[in-house]
Formats: structure tokens, C-alpha cells, sequence
């Protein structure tokens, strides 16, 4: 047989599109072409593969090989084909035989003396083959990783020679090897909530947005607990589940990220610096990778010194916000990336720490707080001011509630909010809170009186119900009540201080 037909899977972003390698033998003077938009990467396949057959005994055919990566117009680049090429050669020259390519994907590069080495981007590629219903043969080191798609058919490759083994027959490689059950530790083995002292309206918000999936922002001068806060909201958010936990681990894989097996199910946490461009924040470069936004994603992405980003760099967080995905267009290629995070920002209320300070105008202070833009500010569910800590509450003894604790609380109101819509309170879309946010004649006259009052715009009318949705939910109720409408609308923290502000 001189045409030959294998299956393998490119990456884009964080899908997996199939790739079919057609290798064609033919007579004329020997030559090894590959055509079908590949990279520089890819094209140095030829002397890879070449030289991996002929040190594993294989017969390299003295002929003209045409070897195509269709679709043509879909750019291939890595070392991932090398192993599929490989298998191609050995079909299209006989030296593989009985082979039903059609069952099989192939993903790998080769060394030069036929050993097969790890790829990035692994889970994509076995999650789509999952749908395709095809068995993957993959590198011995990514299979572990790979064994978190549990219902993959997958075998480990170490050498091209193990490979033509067991495709021919002769030694089988295991099935879907299974690897001893790995301990899932908590994020609360490491921090805790009860470490921070006092703080019990702080606290009390971030187990809120824990419970609804909602923004939050912290204002307080330094030293309030602010971060301390933000780096504990992951012990108390509720479990991941198994997709979410793979779509997060399948971000990480793009990027070449190891994943901490004892941990793959822990809600992620980044913490980017001020400095950061917007191009690190969302993603880019001319060959597209993900952003902290994408690697936060289904965790918490925490922006601390808030008015110390860039104005543009924050507004680029406005569409991710409501969409939960973003599209990274350049020339040659759009991605799209999963952003479905959780914020978490803080800022101090003057640039000298406290808007009290003397130091600081109040034309400073506007000007301060202004670098964050009303349309990003409308997007965060609740504000609350952080208190400075008294002498007694820094030396008191007595223990705070632990993470446990609120968690299991967060996982309840959780549940309900699932069981009754699908998403969480905060995913709520318009038709949706219709359903299940209805006011009786009281409770909506007096939200209409306060959006009046307070000047809200639509979107931020829409965040109070949804996060007084939640807080029903916590409290056990099937409507809400006019307490949860009043306890929403009083997590409007930075608002009631740039209102106070423009007094004077």
C-alpha cells in the first residue's frame, strides 16, 4: 500500500481539532515533503521521523514521500505529528500491516533514536478523541495527566518500537493504565479563614459571592486583611466539578503547566501584579496564549492596588466579565479562550491609605478613585469597606469560624441556586431573573425607590436582586424578602464614598 491515512489533533486554543496525515509513497528521485501549512517546528519533522525509523530497525523507503496535514488552511505547529507521520511511513511502506487506522489517533515527538516524548496540550486532544470514540497513543509521560479524562481509551507509547509491537499484535501495551489514587488535599490544609482576626461583615460578603459566583471588591486602608481575605476565598467556594475541574486543567495544559495531581481539583488563584499589561491579563502575542483572565478560570482572579492597573488594562476585563470567554483575534488566526472567573479586586480609598489622611485632598481622592471607569465598577456585585482592627480584636484569642465550616454552607445555597435554575446567581440572564427573582408588590416598590435614590444604572439593579437572590438562598427562603433586598443594596461601599466625596 503506498497511500496511507492516520489521525492526530492540532491545538488551537482549547480545542482540539482533528488533523488527518495522508502519506503518499511514489517513484522518482527520493525526497520527504510536507505540505499543509506547516511551521517551521513541523517541517523539521522530516529529519526527526527519518532518523527515529531507521534507529528502530524500520526500513525508511528510498522513494518520494508526500506527506499532507489537512485541512490545509488550519496552521500545524509543534513536534505533536512526528509519531503520527511515523506510523503513516510504516503503513504506507507495508511495514505496518492490518492496521484499521480509522479506531486510532496519534500524538508524540520523536527523538532521534525512535523515543517518544511528552506534548503540551494533551487533555484537549484525548477529550476530543473521547467524542470521536477513537483510542489515543500518547507519551508515556503525559498519560498520567491524561488519565484524569476517565473515559479515554489511551495507551502510553515510550518507543516507536512498542508502538509497531502492539499494533501488530505482538506485545500488547496496557489499556488505559490506572495510577494509585492520589490523596485530594483541600486549599484549607494550607490557609484558612479562622486565621483572620475579626472581620465578620468581610467575611460574611465573600461567603455571599462564594454561594452566588459574584464580584467583589474590598476598600480599606492597609492592614485591614484585605488580601489576606481574597487568598482565602478559594477554601470556602464550592467543589469543582469533574468538566470544570478538566476545562481548568486543559487551560493549563496549553501553556506547558504542570499539574499538581494531589490538587487538580482546587479552585485556581492568580494574583497579578499591577504592572501587568493587558496583553498578560486577557491573553495574546501573534501565536495566541492564555491571560491570567483564562488561567483564573472557575477560580478567583484577585487585582489588588485596583487604581494602580492601568485604565485600559481594566476595561479590557469588561467584556470577559459578562461573557465568560475570550476571542483573541490576530491576522493569521482567532482563538477563543474559557474566562469565567471570579473577581475579587481591592484598592485603598486614598492614594496615602485613607481618605481621613490629610494629606490627600479630596480633588486627590476623586482623582484617585477615578482611574477605575463606571462601566468596570457596574460589574462588581459587592462593595464593602474593610474597618481598621482594634487593639482588642488583633490580641483577642478567641477562634474564628474555619473555612469547613462555611463552606458547607456556601455548598448549600449553592446546591439550591443548581437545582433550581442549572448556573449559579450570578449567571443569572435576563429571562431567568424574571423567573426566579420575582418581587412582591412591597419588596419592588422599595428597590425601585432605592435605584431612584442611589442613581443605579439597569446592570447594577440587576446585581442587587441577583446577589439578594443569594442570600435569600442561604437563608433558606424561596422568595426574597425585603431584609435581602436591604442587605444587598448595603453592599454598595465605594459608591456611598465617591457619593460623600462630591459633597464637599
Amino acid at each position: 500500500m503506498s497511500l496511507a491515512k492516520v489521525y492526530t489533533r492540532a491545538q488551537v486554543g482549547i480545542s482540539a481539532p482533528e488533523v488527518t496525515v495522508e502519506v503518499h509513497l511514489s517513484n522518482g528521485l527520493p525526497a520527504f515533503h510536507i505540505v499543509g501549512l506547516p511551521e517551521t517546528s513541523v517541517k523539521e519533522a522530516r529529519e526527526r521521523v527519518r532518523s527515529a525509523l531507521t534507529n528502530s530497525k524500520f526500513l525508511f523507503p528510498e522513494q518520494r514521500i508526500t506527506v499532507n496535514l489537512a485541512p490545509a488552511d488550519l496552521p500545524k505547529e509543534g513536534g505533536r505529528y512526528d509519531l503520527a507521520i511515523a506510523v503513516g511511513i510504516l503503513v504506507a511502506s507495508n511495514q505496518l500491516q492490518a492496521f484499521q487506522s480509522h479506531h486510532y489517533e496519534f500524538y508524540g515527538e520523536l527523538t532521534l533514536s525512535g523515543e517518544v516524548h511528552s506534548v503540551h496540550a494533551i487533555l484537549p486532544a484525548v477529550l476530543a478523541a473521547e467524542k470521536a470514540q477513537r483510542c489515543c497513543y500518547i507519551p508515556q509521560g503525559n498519560d498520567q495527566v491524561a488519565s484524569l479524562a476517565q473515559h479515554c481509551n489511551r495507551k502510553a507509547v515510550s518507543s516507536l518500537q512498542s508502538l509497531w509491537l502492539d499494533l501488530q499484535g505482538q506485545d500488547a501495551l496496557p489499556l488505559n493504565m490506572q495510577y494509585p489514587a492520589v490523596k485530594t488535599h483541600s486549599a484549607s490544609s494550607h490557609l484558612d479563614m479562622s486565621e483572620v482576626k475579626g472581620q465578620s461583615a468581610a467575611k460574611r460578603v465573600l461567603e455571599i459571592a462564594a454561594a452566588g459566583g459574584h464580584n467583589t471588591l474590598f476598600l480599606g486602608p492597609p492592614g485591614t486583611g484585605k488580601s489576606m481575605l481574597a487568598q482565602r476565598m478559594p477554601t470556602i467556594m464550592p467543589d469543582l466539578q469533574d468538566n470544570e475541574a478538566l476545562e481548568t486543567a486543559a487551560v493549563y495544559s496549553l501553556i506547558g503547566h504542570s499539574i499538581n495531581l494531589e490538587n487538580w481539583r482546587a479552585r485556581p488563584f492568580r494574583s497579578p501584579h499591577h504592572t501587568c499589561s493587558a496583553v498578560a491579563l486577557v491573553g495574546g502575542s501573534s501565536n495566541p496564549k492564555p491571560g491570567e483572565i483564562s488561567l483564573a478560570h472557575n477560580g478567583v482572579l484577585f487585582l489588588d492596588e485596583l487604581p494602580e492597573f492601568e485604565r485600559k488594562v481594566l476595561d479590557s476585563l469588561r467584556e470577559p466579565m459578562e461573557t465568560g470567554k475570550v476571542t483573541i483575534s490576530r491576522a493569521a488566526r482567532q482563538v477563543d479562550f474559557p474566562a469565567r472567573f471570579q473577581l475579587i479586586a481591592a484598592l485603598n480609598p486614598s492614594p496615602t491609605g485613607s481618605y481621613t489622611d490629610k494629606r490627600a485632598t479630596v480633588d486627590q481622592v476623586l482623582r484617585y478613585l477615578a482611574k477605575i471607569s463606571g462601566p468596570f465598577l457596574d460589574r462588581i456585585d459587592l462593595q464593602i469597606e474593610l474597618p481598621r482592627l482594634t487593639t482588642g480584636e488583633l490580641q483577642s484569642a478567641e477562634v474564628a469560624e474555619s473555612s469547613d465550616c462555611i463552606r458547607a454552607r456556601v455548598n448549600a445555597a449553592h446546591t439550591i441556586a443548581m437545582n433550581r435554575q442549572g448556573v449559579c446567581n450570578a449567571l443569572l440572564g435576563s429571562k431567568e431573573l424574571m423567573q426566579h427573582c420575582q418581587l412582591g408588590e412591597y419588596e419592588s416598590q422599595f428597590l425601585g425607590t432605592a435605584t431612584d435614590k442611589l442613581c443605579l444604572s439597569p446592570r447594577s439593579y440587576h446585581r442587587v436582586l441577583k446577589v439578594a437572590r443569594t442570600i435569600a438562598d442561604m437563608a433558606g427562603r424561596e422568595n426574597i424578602a425585603l431584609v435581602d433586598l436591604k442587605e444587598s443594596l448595603s453592599y454598595r461601599a465605594l459608591e456611598r464614598l465617591l457619593t460623600q466625596l462630591t459633597r464637599y
